[in-house]
Formats: structure tokens, C-alpha cells, sequence
């Protein structure tokens, strides 16, 4: 226990200052690049702030826990929407991109629809793995081809190529370890009092391998780069759903557990769903600090609905 709680205090340390360094790596990339700051934040560093979930979500397949693996990417969802894009926005107002309503969170929700469909035949086999993972190039191609095409001005930034690459891969690979650190911490504490594996998954080791992505959006809207905020959460959301659940569940398929069709799942389409409308309805296209007050309270009642829905060992 006690080295449990020292990886979770350090892990939590870490991946808040790796995470600044990263997305000032990944930035100043954009810019030389001549990419948007929301398109790079919908991949590169979305996939690698969502690298943990893939990572800890395969070693549980592999291990034959693939409630784990499970609960993980659906809790991951679950929380960058709520606790992460609720936090950020409540710490600095998020402005929404325009194609962000037109184009990503439509296809968002059309996906979340997807895995609800394959779920609805009561296991992930190999068939739906493969189907999951091969949409997932065409999703990203299709996104990055769109983005590209809409011009506008990016922000030259005065750190060397080297420098920006020493950042980027330097801060990925810290964030990348502690989050590993963190999450094997926080899994022992919660096994060490008797938790579920899919309980663990969704609470503890979603929240932990969220944290790259919570500590990139603040980090993000600090620097006045709300757009990239915005496309690291929703870029990981797409990334969870076809990525991590589908490499889980190909390489060890698993059944549906009933909670996961009737609690999970509803939450990850309703808040995916609500996120559109507060972007387009929202105040003037801007997620401002009361609709992060309601993310964050909408998070803390999902929370209350997992352990309330706990059945014990």
C-alpha cells in the first residue's frame, strides 16, 4: 500500500508537468507543420495522451481481464467528457470550432451508436474487434483530409525543430510512464479493498489514464489554445472506442456484462449527445464555466450511479 500510494502521488506529479511540455512540443510542431491547432490536437495529441488506455487495456486482454480493458476505454470517455472538457472549461472558457458541431461530434455519436450495436449481441468477438479497428485509419484519414482543407492562420512559434521534438516525445514518454505508475498504484489500492475489475476500470484506471488528456486540455487552454482542448478529447474519444475497445477485443473476445448495456454505455451516448448540444446551442459557440460545473456535476452523479450499482465479491 505504501508504495501504491507513492506511485499515484508521483504519477499524479509527473504527468502534470510532462503534459505542459508535451503540448508546447506538439504546438510549436503545428506550426511548422502549417496544421491547425485543433487538428493536432484531434490526433497526434489525442492518440498519444490516449496511448495509456491502449497500453493498459491490451495487457489486461492479455492478462484475461478484459472487464478491465472494458471498462477502461468506455470510463475514459466517459470521464474526458465530463471531469476533463468540465474542468478545462470551467478553468478557461473553451471556444467550439465550427466543424467541431458540424462534423466530429456527429460522427462522435454515430460511433458510440456502433459500439452500442455490437454490445446490444451480448459479446466483443473477434469479428466486431476487427470491424472497430479497421474504422479507425478511415475515421482519422477522413477527419485530417477535411481539416486540412480549411485554412487559417497558425501561430509561429520561436522554439527550434530539435527543441520541439525533444519536448513532444520526451513529454509523451514521461506522461506515458507515469500514467503507467499512477494507474498500477491506484489499482492496487482499489483491489487491496476487494473492487470489481470493471468497477476498477471505470473509476480508478479510467481516471488515471484520463489524466494526459486532462493535464493537455488545461495545459492547452492556458496557453489561449482552446482548440486543441477540444480536439485532444474528442480525438481520444474516437481513439477509445475504435482503437482501445477493438485491440481488446481481439485479442481476448468477452461477453457484455448487463451493467455495461443498461448503465456504461447510456452515460458514454448521453453525454456524448449533451456535449453537441451545449457546442451547439451553447453561448455564443463557447463552452463557458457553467456548463463545466454541470459536466463536473453530471460526473460526480455518474460516480454515485457506479457504486451505487456495485454488487459485491
Amino acid at each position: 500500500m505504501i508504495w501504491a500510494t507513492v506511485a499515484v502521488v508521483l504519477g499524479i506529479a509527473l504527468i502534470v508537468i510532462s503534459a505542459d511540455k508535451f503540448v508546447e512540443g506538439a504546438a510549436s510542431l503545428a506550426s511548422r507543420l502549417g496544421m491547425s491547432h485543433f487538428l493536432i490536437g484531434l490526433t497526434i495529441v489525442s492518440i498519444g495522451t490516449s496511448a495509456p488506455e491502449l497500453i493498459v487495456s491490451a495487457v489486461a486482454a492479455f492478462d484475461g481481464s478484459p472487464g478491465l480493458a472494458l471498462g477502461n476505454a468506455l470510463g475514459s470517455n466517459i470521464t474526458n467528457i465530463a471531469l476533463v472538457l468540465g474542468v478545462t472549461a470551467f478553468i478557461f472558457p473553451l471556444l467550439v470550432p465550427r466543424t467541431l458541431v458540424r462534423r466530429e461530434l456527429p460522427l462522435l455519436i454515430l460511433i458510440c451508436l456502433c459500439v452500442y450495436a455490437l454490445a446490444a449481441r451480448g459479446t466483443y468477438d473477434l469479428l466486431a474487434g476487427m470491424f472497430l479497428v479497421a474504422t479507425l485509419p478511415i475515421v482519422l484519414y477522413q477527419l485530417m483530409k477535411d481539416e486540412a482543407q480549411i485554412t487559417g492562420e497558425t501561430e509561429l512559434y520561436e522554439l527550434s525543430l530539435p527543441i520541439s521534438l525533444i519536448l513532444t516525445t520526451g513529454g509523451l514518454l514521461v506522461l506515458l510512464g507515469s500514467s503507467k505508475a499512477l494507474v498500477w498504484g491506484a489499482t492496487e489500492i482499489a483491489l487491496f479493498f476487494g473492487v470489481s475489475e470493471l468497477i476498477i476500470g471505470l473509476t480508478i484506471v479510467a481516471i488515471g489514464t484520463s489524466l494526459p488528456e486532462l493535464a493537455a486540455s488545461i495545459a492547452s487552454a492556458l496557453k489561449n489554445k482552446t482548440d486543441m482542448a477540444l480536439g485532444t478529447v474528442i480525438g481520444s474519444n474516437f481513439f477509445n472506442f475504435l482503437g482501445v475497445i477493438g485491440i481488446a477485443a481481439m485479442i481476448s473476445p468477452f461477453a457484455i456484462e448487463a451493467d455495461v448495456f443498461t448503465r456504461d454505455l447510456p452515460w458514454t451516448l448521453c453525454l456524448t449527445v449533451l456535449l453537441w448540444l451545449l457546442a451547439r446551442y451553447g453561448s455564443n459557440g463557447t463552452l463557458n464555466r457553467l456548463h463545466g460545473i454541470l459536466l463536473i456535476l453530471l460526473y460526480v452523479s455518474y460516480l454515485w450511479h457506479v457504486t451505487a450499482t456495485i454488487v459485491p465479491n
